[in-house]
């Protein structure tokens, strides 16, 4: 279990800091994270499903002003970590990653206090036209937290392993199971929160055709999401040569 907590801590610090260095190419999240997880624990197949499942529960959870989202990096780790680790079932194992998000969140709502402080710095080092001093800061900035996050998600898998077993040990199987039925619809509620983000009545239609051809006709996923293409090419007009020649002629007056 040493190992595999090294490596899961390892794998979270490189998610967490290294993505935002790196010009934020969101790979912090689960869809990414989970099989990544999954393959260095030895088991990719749980790596992919935990991760299209907890994708989908923190789909509609984004950054909105003042509003922080559940910390997804961890939640998708660590779920996957117990998941292969300890043998779970996918479904109890999804069930455990809103609160596990929500703990870390407040980890870092605590550590955003020493942030903010270092943050402070920078207008009076930019006006000095000290670069090198800004870039420190911004590596600083961006890398201070990785032995605290390192340290965090090492206990939680090393230490957190045993408590986990015992609690589903003890927990009695009818609960278990409701936690599996809780843990099919948190997706739900995660295409809920997107669908509030993008909602226009223009696009029910189309919300209620995937929904139909699902559930009446049978398609795969990968099915409606083609169709979804071949929709989004003819409805937008990227074959009409015609039409795209004259946004592009009538771009400059777009502006008055």
């Amino acid at each position: 279990m040493l190992f595999e907590s090294i490596l899961c801590a390892v794998l979270y610090v490189f998610f967490k800091c290294f993505d935002y260095q790196l010009g934020t190419l969101y790979a912090f999240r689960p869809i990414v994270v989970c099989p990544v997880v999954g393959a260095f624990l030895g088991d990719l197949n749980t790596g992919l499903v935990m991760g299209a499942s907890i994708e989908a529960l923190f789909m509609g959870s984004v950054s909105i002003g003042a509003y922080i989202p559940p910390d997804a990096t961890s939640a998708g780790l660590l779920c996957t970590a117990y998941a292969i680790l300890l043998g779970l079932d996918t479904e109890a194992a999804v069930g455990l990653a809103m609160p596990i998000g929500t703990l870390v969140l407040g980890v870092g709502n605590l550590a955003q206090i020493v942030s903010n402080w270092l943050t402070s710095f920078i207008p009076g080092i930019a006006l000095k036209g000290e670069g090198s001093k800004l870039m420190a800061l911004h590596w600083l900035l961006g890398l201070w937290l990785a032995p605290v996050w390192f340290a965090l998600i090492f206990c939680a898998v090393y230490f957190g392993s045993g408590a986990i077993d015992w609690l589903v040990n003890a927990v009695p199987a009818f609960v278990l199971s409701g936690f599996a039925a809780a843990a099919n619809i948190l997706p739900v509620m995660g295409f809920a929160m997107l669908l509030r983000l993008i909602y226009r009545k223009e696009l029910l239609p189309y919300l209620f055709l995937g929904f139909l051809l699902t559930s009446y006709m049978g398609v795969s996923t990968l099915g409606v999401a083609l169709i979804a293409v071949i929709i989004a090419v003819l409805t937008l007009g990227f074959l009409d040569k015609n039409q795209t020649v004259a946004q592009i002629e009538g771009a400059d007056d777009d502006d008055f």
